[in-house]
């Protein structure tokens, strides 16, 4: 059964579980689906999804704190899990080296070859279950039981933009540079948050899946480039939806 629980006098959060899986994550889908096909809710002013809860803020000068709460449960009470993913996406990755310098280290731990980690990262499909730390930073579900590692004992002061880490039992993306202790395997030349699309500053969403495409250098090099002159189109690594994923 979800919760409805308080936060301040301006939000309510509607929990829906206390683990991090794909289950608790679809009826978090499922809600967030409900409350835009339910239309403007009076004094909502936005809602954000996370791993297995949604907040709603609202104005409690504009709408009845309780009366919303009723509202939301209840909603939250019918909604089917939305089990049909977002978009899906094909992203290239430079793996290792200097964009992954963490890479080595992962695969000692698992008794793994660097290889073999770059094939598992790149056979798998990733699920957004949320953005959040910063402006666009997806936290991503799926990643193999035997490549999760936890924190670095000692952060990094500066993490690359773009570079992609596994966050303990996930999978992320830094979209900006900033301080960080995950463990770093590549980059990608993709920028993830752009704050002049007013219309989806953040390339991925929730509930969107992506896979990983292993580049080298060259690759990189070129496509980074692409990017720093706009020329990079997103919606060039689009997979159209029941489409095979591209080898």
């Amino acid at each position: 059964m979800p919760r409805l629980l308080p936060l301040g006098d301006a939000a309510w959060t509607v929990e829906f579980g206390n683990t991090i899986d794909a289950a608790t994550h679809a009826r978090v889908m499922g809600f967030d689906r409900a409350l835009r096909e339910a239309g403007p809710l009076p004094g909502v002013v936005e809602w954000v999804p996370t791993f297995r809860s949604c907040t709603v803020h609202f104005d409690p000068l504009a709408t009845d704190a309780g009366a919303l709460g009723e509202r939301l449960i209840g909603l939250a009470d019918r909604a089917p899990p939305a089990l049909a993913a977002g978009r899906r996406w094909r992203i290239p990755v430079l793996f290792g080296g200097e964009a992954g310098p963490d890479l080595a280290e992962l695969a000692a731990a698992g008794g793994l070859s660097p290889g073999a980690v770059v094939e598992k990262m790149a056979a798998t499909v990733f699920r957004v279950y949320m953005l959040g730390f910063m402006p666009g930073f997806p936290y991503m579900g799926g990643l193999p039981a035997e490549l999760a590692m936890p924190r670095l004992a000692t952060p990094r002061k500066t993490v690359p933009a773009r570079s992609l880490a596994v966050t303990g039992a996930m999978c992320a993306i830094y979209p900006v540079a900033s301080p960080g202790g995950w463990r770093l395997l590549g980059r990608t030349p993709l920028n993830l948050f752009d704050p002049a699309d007013a219309d989806a500053p953040a390339l991925f969403a929730p509930g969107d899946e992506v896979k990983l495409q292993p580049v080298d250098a060259a690759a990189f090099a070129r496509l980074e480039g692409e990017a720093a002159q706009g020329r990079l189109d997103r919606a060039r690594f689009l997979v159209a939806t029941g489409a095979p994923w591209p080898s």
